[in-house]
């Protein structure tokens, strides 16, 4: 029987939707095995009915206050004493922030085989991942031994909640020591009401916004249809807009429903970020821009003057 731990996620209280992600990746690896779902931090344990539902059968609690705060030398050793006490046969994690740090450092510890940002995964079990900047995607299978993968958020379908499900709860303790790292404080410069790597819709924006004050526009917009607001590197260069907006190669790669793309030009960086996206709508006074090629639908045209009436049109549909 094939065994599958999921590390799972929460930012202020509430679990992030990539677990819920990870554990519908965990139940195709599992094949009908145990999927198992560890939560980290002094509310883990309040998040062990919601993990049941979404198909967790045991939850393993950690509730170590080195690990209310994330530290890559507390939770890569929290992480790698639950591995061998589970003994599970593959361990899933989302492709964010924490999980591109600290998957390396695991599987390198133990000596498992790793594969990160999976964007797919098919019973075998295979896995999907983009590879060349988003250009082709490569399919990786394991024959033996374990395997930490990460996917992506935003990709892999999650079911609905059964609410009739009960897991069971197990509070695991974890030596942590020889920290080089501790969190005094957290000062945290959000990027908007939504959470761009799991937003459903973003609406973008590059050099072409010409200011900071050029984004009211997007943001009006986003928030109507309850979007994210995202940027180029270009329009952060600039200084219209905070990194932490940023997408692209070299910011956070994210696949929406809908992005919408507003006075980007296409270059080769900010596509590897958000070319997968389900529906891309570009707006562009320039007709031979390259965001046109990747896009579903265009809108040549000044964005200052159609994101106005795009809003008010919304406005009217979701009234």
């Amino acid at each position: 029987m094939t065994k599958v731990l999921v590390l799972t996620e929460a930012r202020d209280n509430q679990l992030r939707n990539v677990s819920f992600e990870a554990l519908a990746a965990a139940g195709t690896i599992a094949a009908g095995g145990e999927v198992v779902a560890v939560a980290f931090g002094a509310n883990a344990e309040s998040y062990a009915n919601q993990l049941a539902q979404y198909g967790a059968s045991k939850v393993y609690v950690v509730k170590n206050s080195e690990l209310d705060q994330y530290t890559p030398d507390a939770y890569t050793q929290a992480i790698a004493q639950l591995v061998n006490e589970v003994a599970p046969d593959a361990i899933v994690a989302g492709h964010t922030a924490i999980g591109r740090d600290v998957a390396p450092r695991v599987a390198s510890r133990l000596g498992l085989g790793l594969v990160t940002d999976v964007t797919a995964v098919e019973a075998g079990p295979v896995f999907t991942r983009p590879i060349y900047a988003g250009k082709a995607f490569q399919k990786r299978k394991f024959n033996d031994g374990k395997v930490f993968i990460t996917i992506r958020p935003n990709n892999i379908p999650v079911g609905e909640a059964d609410a009739s499900k009960t897991a069971e709860v197990v509070t695991a303790n974890v030596e942590i020591k020889d920290l080089r790292t501790i969190i005094k404080e957290v000062v945290r410069k959000t990027s908007g009401k939504v959470d761009l790597s799991e937003a459903k819709i973003i609406v973008s924006g590059g050099r072409g916004v010409k200011s900071a004050d050029g984004f009211k526009p997007l943001e009006d917009l986003a928030d109507v249809l309850g979007a994210a607001v995202g940027a180029s590197r270009g329009a952060c260069d600039a200084g219209y807009v905070d990194y932490a907006l940023q997408i692209g190669q070299t910011g956070k790669v994210v696949t929406p429903d809908l992005y919408i793309a507003c006075g980007i030009s296409g270059a080769i960086q900010h596509l590897a970020g958000m070319s997968n996206s389900k529906v891309i709508v570009a707006i562009n006074k320039d007709p031979e821009a390259p965001i046109f090629q990747v896009a579903d639908y265009g809108i040549v045209g000044d964005l200052f003057e159609v994101l106005p009436v795009l809003t008010e049109e919304f406005k009217k549909v979701l009234a």
